[in-house]
């Protein structure tokens, strides 16, 4: 994803204007010595359900169920401020974060809704502590038209009995609400992996077939995942990841998964995104199994990665997706808005998607079109060696072209597009798909589809041979980088979104003719905690240095990387590299392997000083 600075104006609460406060160090332990980790859920009446208890509050008013504001789920929430005069609210609960345990996490789903109309200033604040430590600062400027969740690493406080807190504070005129829902503090024991680290389960086959509404905002069917145990340790379990239901509530949730065979479904976790499914029986190594569902998709209002603009619906991350078990467990992060968490093996789709005639409906893979019945058509796609699937339906403008290479690309613009803005962008995605192959290997997807909305409020978004972005050439020539970075070379991206986000950057600059000269101006480092490498986790509670660190300071990074080994050193290194990781994942520690490997220069001192740790 390519963020631009709309997101400072849009309804979103990782806007890049946020005022996220810095993690302060924690005071040292007076903890005993380590126990083992019993893995808990320690915040008491986190979803407030049951009024007040094991909260104390400013008022009687905080913890409610009365009109003006909503919960994320359930009936109750708390509702800090909103007065529009001088006010401080606040809503506290003293907690025992258990020793022992690999990390410790504190998530809470936050609104907030604010009278304010500057985009600059900070005049209504909620900060968010343990202890005596700040861990983060949420103010008017990160306004929102729902929820969002934020998650917080407090690993630090392991051991200890601490406060947990949340103040609000508003100044004397235009009101701002902070309204906090669903709060809890995770523990978790990683200490004890499974008999391998060997990521599974592999091979993953989805088929799919989907029927819409006459809008094409509601999709009902049947999928079913068909994949192959790759671990020596017996797999008894996998699960989905339903991530659009972030975009809901659990009681109201866009995707649902119901009638499932091959196996039983457990209870809905981290904010209804998992479903843990127990298999009919164990796989051991080399054994597969399919499991089946019925599907349900409603897709929410907005030009979002999954939402409708106007006639035009854009569905992104909303077929279940197996997610990944390696050394570490389950890979179960949560969804972020601020960038992505979408973490998957190479899988192949066949997805079949009945529609009204009306609508033109890219996605990824290859498409073919056939008569339906009663005005309908049906839109098979096919796409091989790829790690999602996304699509769009709408009354489209479609134009094509085929690149020099020889890649057929589509351009589907929505009303308002110009046709000298849609005609530009099918020369820059031509163009930059050509330049990404010559660096990097060959375009393997086949078709490529760019959807074209300039009320996208995240700038762009990749998804396999399917695209969605503004009229831009640079954010376009990114997103249509992420086609190597993130869909042929894979990276877990909640926990290293530097190795598609940089890597992109980088390449961005490259088939733009951009040397990185001066890359560095105006550098300025938050913290020592700041680094390139941290993970969402870090980002979402620093959502206004993610774009700078992460994207500029990342390619700068490599840029610097480059011009110590050679140019000719780092083209080799790179198409090396994606060569030696193609449909395969890759890390820091392989990348940084690598790089060491490309030179005879001791690149220890380099890493240190870009901040690179892994």
């Amino acid at each position: 994803m390519r963020p631009t600075p709309r997101k400072a104006f849009a309804a979103s609460a990782l806007a890049l204007a946020a005022t996220a406060a810095l993690v302060l160090s924690a005071p040292p332990s007076t903890a005993a010595p380590e126990a083992a980790c019993t893995p808990a859920q320690v915040v008491a009446a986190g979803d407030f359900e049951s009024g007040a208890t094991a909260w104390t509050q400013s008022s009687t008013s905080v913890i409610t169920d009365r009109t003006g504001q909503s919960a994320h789920g359930g009936t109750h929430y708390a509702w800090l401020d909103g007065t529009g005069g001088t006010h401080t609210d606040t809503l506290s609960q003293s907690v025992t974060v258990p020793s022992g345990c690999a990390s410790a996490t504190l998530t809470f789903w936050l609104h907030i809704d604010t009278a304010e109309t500057t985009s600059s200033t900070a005049y209504d604040k909620l900060t968010a502590k343990i202890g005596s430590t700040t861990l983060a600062t949420y103010s008017n400027l990160d306004k929102n038209t729902g929820y969002v969740q934020k998650s917080i690493d407090v690993s630090a406080f392991a051991g200890q009995t601490v406060t947990l807190a949340f103040t609000g504070t508003e100044d004397s005129s235009l009101q701002s609400s902070f309204v906090l829902d669903d709060i809890a503090l995770n523990t978790a024991d990683s200490t004890t992996p499974p008999a391998d680290s060997t990521r599974t389960p592999v091979s993953p086959s989805y088929t799919v077939s989907l029927s819409s509404n006459t809008a094409g905002t509601v999709w009902t069917g049947h999928e079913s995942a068909t994949f192959t145990n790759a671990s020596a340790t017996p797999l008894s379990e996998v699960y989905l990841r339903l991530w659009d239901n972030y975009h809901g509530t659990c009681s109201a949730m866009p995707v649902t998964v119901t009638n499932v065979t091959g196996g039983t479904a457990g209870s809905l976790s981290v904010s209804c995104t998992a479903l843990p499914i127990t298999l009919s029986a164990p796989l051991a190594q080399g054994q597969s199994a399919t499991v089946g569902f019925d599907l349900g998709i409603t897709v929410p209002s907005g030009a979002d990665r999954f939402g409708y603009d106007g006639s035009f619906s854009f569905v992104g991350n909303a077929l279940p997706v197996l997610a990944v078990k390696d050394g570490a467990g389950w890979h179960l992060d949560p969804y972020t808005n601020n960038g992505e968490s979408f973490y998957s093996l190479a899988a192949d789709f066949k997805v079949t998607l009945d529609h009204p005639t009306t609508l033109l409906v890219p996605a990824t893979g290859t498409s073919v079109d056939t008569a339906g019945t009663s005005g309908r058509t049906i839109t098979t796609a096919t796409a091989s060696k790829v790690r999602d699937f996304a699509w769009a339906a709408g009354p489209f403008t479609k134009i094509s072209g085929t690149s020099t290479a020889g890649v057929p690309v589509n351009v589907y613009s929505v009303s308002g597009i110009s046709s000298s803005s849609a005609n530009s962008m099918l020369t820059t995605a031509k163009t930059a798909v050509d330049a990404h192959a010559a660096r990097f290997g060959a375009y393997p997807y086949g078709e490529l589809d760019a959807v074209i909305d300039n009320n996208f409020w995240f700038g762009g978004m990749e998804y396999p041979g399917f695209v969605l972005d503004l009229v831009s050439t640079t954010a376009l020539t990114h997103e249509i980088g992420h086609q190597w970075w993130y869909g042929i070379v894979g990276d877990d991206e909640y926990n290293s979104p530097w190795l598609d986000e940089s890597f992109t950057d980088y390449s961005t600059d490259l088939a733009l003719g951009s040397t990185g000269t001066n890359c560095w101006n105006s550098v300025s480092w938050a913290s020592a905690a700041e680094k390139i490498t941290n993970s969402m986790a870090y980002w979402d509670a620093h959502s206004s240095r993610y774009g700078t660190v992460v994207y500029t300071y990342g390619k700068c990074a490599l840029h610097d990387l480059r011009r110590l080994i050679g140019d000719t050193a780092m083209a080799k290194l790179l198409k090396d590299y994606a060569t030696a990781h193609w449909y395969g994942v890759s890390t820091t520690a392989e990348f940084k392997a690598a790089a060491q490997a490309a030179t005879t220069t001791d690149l220890t001192s380099f890493w240190t000083t870009h901040r690179i740790e892994g």
